[in-house]
């Protein structure tokens, strides 16, 4: 089975086609997908797309970017969201010190609601995380010290230290499209220092499409090119690396029940 653990189906990108989306991944051998919630305010989009197919799934939360807009988003009211049968995640949440979107005191405060959510629901903390890099492990560290929760770093592309600090806490990583790209040997550098067994793939879609479809609109029937390359980066043989990846999002997404 491929796995795409990272779409975004509710993105304005995907409005003239999304249905046409969905088969073109099933055709392509994608047997599950999670659409992610960047707001609070689209849960009722993000959800209907789950509620709607068998094999999506979906998270409840918001990005660091939108985070100005919810800045009293309070973990109970994630948890009550998160409640519903379909939701599998907290987030996408963390600290995005690149763009700024939100300002940063108003980012770390709603990062620290969805860990205190992914804290008491038990689903796990997907995480954002750019240009942001100590703070991001003080504040994970912080948290974990005050009550253990799951998370996945998601589109893991920040440095080495932060992979070891969150990789302590037992983290798992996401693998994207970026590791294809010509120019990314550091990416590539920081998947072969990725625990084994806590690896998993996405596209991200319809962001950071793979080689060769790079500059395109990224879809999550291009998740097969990500498992390739990791495949590839590790030295795993294309088997390995899907059933791999596959055990480590089960065990990571475990409110979905394994084949």
């Amino acid at each position: 089975m491929l796995i795409d653990s990272h779409v975004n189906l509710h993105a304005p990108q995907f409005a003239e086609d999304r249905e046409a989306v969905i088969e073109r991944a099933r055709a392509a051998g994608v047997g599950l997908m999670v659409t992610i919630s960047d707001r609070v305010a689209a849960y009722d989009a993000v959800r209907a797309i789950a509620e709607t197919h068998p094999d999506i799934w979906f998270t409840v939360g918001t990005h660091p970017h939108e985070a100005k807009d919810d800045p009293d988003l309070s973990p109970e009211h994630l948890v009550a969201l998160a409640e519903h049968p379909r939701a599998v995640g907290i987030g996408e949440t963390g600290l995005d010190f690149h763009y700024d979107l939100s300002p940063r005191d108003v980012q770390a405060k709603v990062f620290r609601a969805h860990i205190a959510a992914a804290r008491a629901s038990g689903l796990p903390l997907v995480v954002h995380a750019r240009e942001a890099d100590d703070e991001m492990a003080d504040i994970l560290e912080a948290e974990h010290a005050a009550g253990p929760f799951k998370l996945l770093m998601h589109c893991y592309t920040s440095g080495p230290g932060l992979l070891r600090r969150a990789a302590a806490l037992g983290a798992w990583f996401s693998v994207s499209g970026i590791a294809t790209f010509k120019t990314a040997d550091d990416v590539r550098e920081r998947v072969r220092a990725m625990p084994e067994d806590r690896i998993i793939v996405e596209t991200d879609c319809p962001y950071l499409a793979p080689v060769p479809h790079r500059g395109r609109r990224n879809e999550p029937a291009y998740i097969g090119l990500v498992l390739a390359k990791l495949a590839e980066i590790r030295g795993w043989s294309r088997a390995e690396a899907e059933a791999r990846t596959t055990e480590a999002f089960f065990n990571l997404f475990d409110r979905i029940p394994a084949p």
